[in-house]
């Protein structure tokens, strides 16, 4: 098996390869085929979502032997050269404007631009990370970017396009790139994962694709490491949890259905776990948080997977639709932002596990605090039969609006 990077070894080649930018490769395809191409392009958007991949097949159906076309033949010498594993071509020239963004390296880009192609149809420069181009490099390429030769294309890609200078930018069409939606992601990865002949156990998918967070190369790195520790069983859920770091779905479980229940010996029992398993408490509230917000959205729309709001195995997703119907919706809304704010008090806070059992104790004594949310949280737990404390054992909290009659003040009972 080939000892290239997943993302490498399955970089696409044409356009129809490229997913969850169609709204990009749709239009330069019918630009192709139109052949109304233009001298200077500019991509943008987050890391991994496609821009390098993108401008390399723009160079390929540029320079096809049958093009300009939308479809590269992947035949001729132009193709094979700029094939996923083919040697390059002398007419496709990348920069790495990380290293290269200086005014001295745009003069020399600028004098060499207007040799001609070697044995190519263009000369195609694809700048990457183009905001790392000093502004007197750019005011060096303004010239030849405005007014280049039949033979010259640029092709600019960049993560922060608003550093790109204005001049540039105007004599640019720009394509906004997009981070993939997570239910794209993990249908490509799951193809993937088919074609390497390896099994993955459900719920490690839509992990890898969290972890990923919508970009394809970052996905396909952690679904790299993932596949080069599989045993015999493939890719298990356990394997995945402990390799990314994500805590147990187990432990959400637990400590979810203990604020449900208002059971303080679970929550804080499930606290040690945390601890003793040598868990991050940050990723724990990261992921409890996460947790929640599924939920808030399964009360609010029962049919969020259906939907797509949600992404998770169907057995986990059974629990969570079980989970939601045992908060009131008062109580659900409080708990998340209890954990929200938890999580920002712990950015920096000397014993993580202490802010971790505070959070607990929050979220499991609404009747410790007055304000509107807990009292509405109250009146969920009341509702449902589940005794609230603001001690630890308040069976006999009086009501509220009670007034307490001369024996709360030593008289006696009439």
């Amino acid at each position: 098996m080939s000892s290239l990077a997943l993302y490498r070894r399955y970089r696409p080649e044409s356009f129809a390869e490229v997913i969850g930018q169609e709204h990009v490769t749709d239009p330069l395809q019918q630009a192709l085929r139109n052949n109304r191409v233009n001298h200077a392009y500019l991509f943008s958007g987050p890391r991994g979502c496609g821009k390098t991949t993108s401008a390399r097949i723009l160079a390929r159906c540029l320079n096809c032997e049958q093009g300009p076309t939308p479809t590269p033949c992947g035949q001729c010498q132009s193709c094979q050269d700029l094939a996923r594993n083919g040697p390059g071509s002398i007419d496709v020239i990348e920069i790495d404007a990380a290293s290269h963004g200086g005014v001295d390296d745009a003069r020399d880009l600028r004098e060499k631009a207007f040799f001609g192609p070697a044995h190519s149809r263009y000369k195609i420069y694809i700048i990457d990370e183009a905001h790392m181009v000093s502004p007197q490099g750019f005011n060096a390429l303004l010239k030849v970017v405005e007014e280049p030769p039949e033979h010259l294309k640029f092709i600019f890609a960049t993560t922060e396009p608003e550093k790109v200078i204005g001049t540039i930018r105007s004599r640019t069409h720009h394509y906004p790139f997009r981070l993939v939606p997570p239910g794209t992601l993990r249908d490509y990865l799951g193809d993937v994962c088919g074609r390497e002949g390896i099994a993955v156990e459900d719920g490690v998918l839509p992990l890898v694709v969290r972890a990923g967070a919508g970009s394809v190369r970052d996905s396909m790195s952690v679904m790299d490491q993932l596949l080069a520790g599989a045993g015999e069983d493939g890719v298990t859920y356990a394997m995945a949890t402990s390799l990314l770091g994500y805590t147990d779905g187990s432990l959400l479980d637990s400590v979810v259905e203990a604020f449900a229940t208002g059971d303080g010996a679970a929550a804080f029992e499930v606290v040690d776990r945390v601890i003793e398993g040598g868990n991050d408490p940050r990723r724990f509230v990261t992921d409890l948080l996460e947790r929640l917000r599924d939920l808030v959205i399964l009360a609010a729309v029962p049919d969020a997977a259906d939907k797509g709001l949600i992404d998770a195995p169907a057995d986990v997703m059974e629990r969570m639709q079980a989970q939601a119907g045992t908060f009131g919706a008062a109580e659900l809304s409080r708990a998340a932002d209890l954990v929200n704010e938890g999580l920002s008090e712990m950015r920096g806070a000397a014993s993580p596990r202490l802010q971790l059992e505070l959070i607990c104790a929050r979220v499991l004594l609404p009747a410790a605090y007055g304000d509107e949310r807990s009292v509405m949280a109250r009146l969920d737990r009341i509702e449902r039969g589940v005794q609230a404390s603001a001690g630890g054992g308040a069976a006999g909290m009086p009501p509220m609006g009670y007034v307490p009659g001369p024996e709360a003040h030593g008289g006696a009972a009439q």
